[in-house]
């Protein structure tokens, strides 16, 4: 089924963008092929057919991207007041209000999540941008205490670090973006984004967007290409000072290895295989729907996804009843049917490795419940899994120590409070987590005893900006939102002066 023969027609903002011969390169503010002229392309995983072609950046189209960027920082831009980053963030927000529909499109043309679930992500970006609007008149250094005899004042400046390179990753580039966007036009600094060959679109198409809103050329560029050509040769780049990261561990450890070179600022989301803990006093009317949409929202390929599933063994077979009645009412079809809530998987070899674990689950003993296949009849040239569950898993199989990155959910059923602490912990994942219980104590004390950066109590996967979220041990480190966020885009200068 090609994108023209869709049930919902493509606004004409999206159809002019799409029916573009390749999806070039933005670099200082103009559209521009790879130097080499070699493209790639990008498939619309609803249908598995080519959607788009895309200039494969590689060296030298990152050298011309930095190079753009550090032009940027050092000229007109750096004098902006933070009144006038904050007029752009507040315009931008405008411009993208009236323009979503056709970046929604867009981006669920190219990675499959369906549009009536990325029309619900409009406040959440909406709330990202005031948020960072609110953070370029907020940066502030602070008058210190010293001593120094004599007639000698000290503070305190923050300054943006320079040039950032941005890896933005393909299971919801539409909105992630703009971490690194919205702190980059709040700080002063200057960006190259690179986007995941899976995913580029909606990028390009809110970097053109942004500089019709009156972004200055060279502020943000975006190159697009493979992640072993452009993606490592950002992170090596001398001339980028911090990198800003969302995705598997193993990249993360060769983007901490890249920037040894000049010793960059990093932010790493890595990988997660986070527990959700179902107590046996929970509310099971919300426990359900909420633990079940914490692992299939967006096809399970979010890094925080709650894919381990403790349930308190009391309510293990009533948990288990409910939600395979609650995965029959999920509707998974093409990304632009409006009827749809879950889509596809982003790509082939993704699909593949969904299926590998399915199998290995079951070579190890694990009950498969529900799903377990591919997608056939109308859905068949897609790559499209069918939402799974497993019961009778231990906390030593595969399928609850890996990241799957998809819609698989295990069951691991636990007797107490303690045991159940010890297997959430017993993982070298720690991005995300939960627990379901009436009890408040009880609640606190899963609270206070798993290892990780987020956790969720009575709800799953709510992020403020305000707030922010972020991983420990094997899932990175920085934070997305809040002040500390903000801080990563910029570097302390201490100052003596002498009167």
């Amino acid at each position: 089924m090609s994108t023209t023969q869709q049930n919902v027609a493509l606004c004409k903002q999206a159809q002019d963008f799409l029916a573009r011969d390749e999806q070039q390169l933005l670099i200082d503010g103009e559209r521009v092929p790879a130097v080499s002229g070699q493209t790639l392309t990008t498939v619309n995983p609803s249908t598995g057919e080519v959607l788009a072609r895309l200039a494969a950046g590689d060296q030298p189209d990152v050298d011309r991207a930095v190079l753009a960027a550090r032009k940027a920082f050092n000229s007109q831009w750096s004098s902006w007041t933070p009144y006038e980053r904050q007029a752009l963030l507040t315009r931008i927000a405008e411009v993208l209000d009236d323009r979503f529909e056709e970046l929604i499109q867009i981006e669920a043309l190219d990675m499959g999540a369906p549009a009536s679930r990325l029309r619900g992500t409009k406040p959440a970006l909406m709330k990202m941008l005031s948020f960072f609007a609110s953070q370029a008149g907020n940066i502030s250094g602070e008058t210190l205490m010293n001593g120094i005899p004599g007639s000698v004042t000290t503070m305190t400046l923050k300054a943006p670090v320079g040039v950032v390179g941005g890896i933005i990753p393909w299971n919801g580039p539409l909105n992630s973006q703009f971490w690194i966007i919205g702190a980059v036009l709040a700080s002063g600094c200057t960006a190259v984004l690179k986007p995941s060959e899976d995913a580029s679109l909606s990028v390009l198409r809110v970097a053109e967007i942004l500089h019709e809103a009156g972004t200055p050329a060279g502020v943000i560029n975006v190159v697009t290409g493979l992640g072993k050509d452009a993606g490592h040769a950002l992170a090596a780049h001398p001339g980028v000072d911090r990198i800003a990261f969302t995705g598997s561990t193993e990249t993360g450890r060769s983007i901490i290895q890249a920037s040894t070179v000049n010793i960059k600022k990093l932010q790493l989301e890595l990988g997660g295989k986070s527990a959700d803990i179902v107590c046996a006093d929970a509310d099971l009317d919300k426990a359900v729907p909420g633990a079940a949409m914490g692992v299939f929202a967006n096809s399970g390929q979010i890094c925080f996804a709650g894919t381990r599933v403790l349930v308190q063994r009391p309510v293990v077979e009533e948990f288990t009843e409910r939600l395979l009645a609650f995965v029959d009412t999920l509707q998974v079809g093409h990304s632009l049917d409006d009827a749809a809530t879950l889509g596809p998987v982003i790509s082939q070899a993704q699909l593949d490795k969904v299926l590998s674990y399915i199998d290995v689950g079951q070579a190890e003993g694990a009950e498969l419940l529900c799903g377990g296949g591919r997608f056939g009849g109308d859905l068949a040239s897609g790559y499209f899994v069918q939402p799974s569950v497993f019961g009778g898993v231990n906390n030593e199989m595969r399928i609850a120590r890996e990241e799957i990155f998809g819609p698989v959910l295990s069951i691991v059923p636990f007797d107490d409070v303690d045991e159940a602490i010890a297997i959430a912990n017993d993982n070298e994942y720690g991005l995300g987590g939960a627990v379901w219980s009436q009890n408040l104590s009880t609640a606190l004390r899963v609270v206070q005893g798993v290892h990780t950066g987020t956790m969720w109590v009575n709800c799953y996967g709510h992020i403020d900006p305000l707030v922010g979220f972020g991983g420990t041990k094997m899932s990175g480190y920085g934070s997305k939102g809040s002040s500390a966020h903000m801080d990563t885009y910029l570097y302390t200068k201490r100052v003596y002066i002498e009167l």
